[in-house]
């Protein structure tokens, strides 16, 4: 059977990621995105605008978010409007069919806020402390009511994903991987917090191995981590993008931020009896890959007189 699948904010890092992969199996993607690259062009905030695009597809994976806790905490109204407003119209938008498509809810580790003990399983309680957590949260509750009343919903919860040239230059990972490529200063705010750093690729296969449960028609499981199960201090994260690059960086420290949980890592056993999902990528291997991408775009961009 033929499945036409709806990714929300497909344009992204994760958007991408997964529609290649899903393409390269022969399904139809349509895509959903601000930026109309390689996507229909719209805002999730647009009720008709998300109605056309759910209409006809048999699934849906919703990544379109204000994805950056930073952003959130700047214009917490935009974040509330597009990840909690844009979920509603989505899930309306399937519940309205005949036979609503299934959906696959992106959520975040941000959901737990500052746990309680390491690692975090997915049956911690939720307790957010920034507005991007707090977003995801009322997100996870929408999906859960829209799940009692019939609908084949699943929520995936990722971590620190990580992996692309082209992902938003202020996120950690890439921002210490182009520093270290161009040989500048890395500023880490918080040398002792503590994340779970999970690549792109793994990140995309655990999707595609929750869409195939769906595609089956198999029970939907219950809210499933997409990460590592490794901790790495940003210090740390630091010291080995500098090692990895062969760089002459320097680090500077720098305080945490206010709205920053500070230490996280989580269980991927959910994930691993469910999905038959590992991770592959560890952290030394996706950070060195990183930065070869970035050193290959400024020796390109050099040539021609671009700045990275």
């Amino acid at each position: 059977m033929s499945y036409r699948i709806l990714i929300t904010g497909s344009e992204g890092l994760v958007g991408t990621a997964l529609r290649r992969l899903l393409e390269a199996r022969g399904l139809h993607v349509v895509g959903l995105d601000l930026l109309a690259r390689n996507a229909e062009e719209g805002d999730v905030r647009d009720a008709e605008r998300v109605r056309t695009a759910v209409a006809g597809c048999d699934g849906i994976v919703h990544l379109a978010a204000v994805s950056r806790v930073v952003w959130a905490e700047r214009d917490p109204e935009t974040c509330w409007s597009t990840n909690v407003g844009g979920l509603h119209n989505v899930v309306d938008a399937a519940m309205d069919r005949a036979c609503p498509p299934w959906l696959v809810f992106a959520s975040s580790r941000e959901v737990y806020g500052q746990p309680e003990s390491l690692p975090v399983t997915e049956d911690a309680p939720l307790r957010p402390v920034n507005v991007y957590g707090r977003s995801k949260v009322e997100g996870e509750r929408i999906v859960g009511v829209a799940r009692r009343n019939g609908l084949r919903a699943a929520i995936v919860r990722l971590s620190n994903v990580y992996g692309s040239t082209s992902d938003h230059a202020d996120r950690v990972v890439p921002a210490f991987a182009r520093a270290a490529a161009r040989g500048d200063a890395l500023r880490v705010e918080g040398a002792e917090h503590t994340f779970d750093f999970t690549h792109i690729d793994d990140t995309a296969r655990g999707i595609l191995a929750l869409i195939e449960i769906l595609v089956a028609g198999e029970s939907v499981p219950p809210p499933i981590h997409l990460l590592t199960g490794q901790p790495t201090t940003l210090g740390q994260l630091a010291e080995m993008a500098v090692r990895l690059a062969g760089a002459r960086s320097t680090v500077e420290q720098a305080p945490p931020r206010s709205f920053d949980v500070s230490h996280f890592y989580g269980s991927p056993a959910r994930a691993r009896a469910l999905l038959d999902w590992t991770p592959r990528t560890a952290i030394h291997e996706g950070l060195g890959r990183l930065i070869e991408d970035f050193q290959v775009e400024l020796g390109a961009r050099e040539h021609t007189g671009v700045a990275l």
